[in-house]
């Protein structure tokens, strides 16, 4: 089975490299601590924004009068219950996998929500 990884992340509303907080360094510590993401890149225009990654997928924060607690992303993950194991680890205190489903699929699902507010939908397709 492969390892847990980041597949690919969408935003809730606008921009997934633009999910607002008010301190980017506790924004880029907090996420490497527990979300296993590298810090690759700081802007300063047009908003201050801290860049990380993790298995190719880049997650953006930035200083940017957006409201945390009306945002966030849905991460598709490779193995949801490794994935869960690992956050656990980490310190995330998560809630049960629980059965979406959308457009006819079925998916492995939990949420995160982090200290800034942001919230996470982690999923994972259910195999047939």
């Amino acid at each position: 089975m492969p390892e847990p990884a980041f597949h690919s992340a969408s935003p809730y509303q606008d921009d997934v490299l633009a999910l607002p907080v008010t301190d980017l360094g506790a924004a880029s510590d907090w996420y490497s601590q527990h979300f296993g993401m590298t810090e690759v890149e700081r802007r300063n225009s047009p908003h201050p924004t801290v860049i990380l990654e993790r298995d190719g997928v880049q997650i953006g924060f930035a200083i940017n009068d957006g409201d945390p607690s009306q945002e966030g992303a849905a991460i598709r993950v490779v193995d949801i219950e490794g994935m869960k194991a690992q956050l656990e680890s980490n310190g995330i205190s998560i809630a049960t996998t629980r059965v979406d489903e959308r457009d006819g699929e079925r998916f492995n699902v939990f949420f995160v929500v982090a200290p800034d507010g942001l919230c996470y939908y982690f999923h994972e397709p259910v195999n047939s």
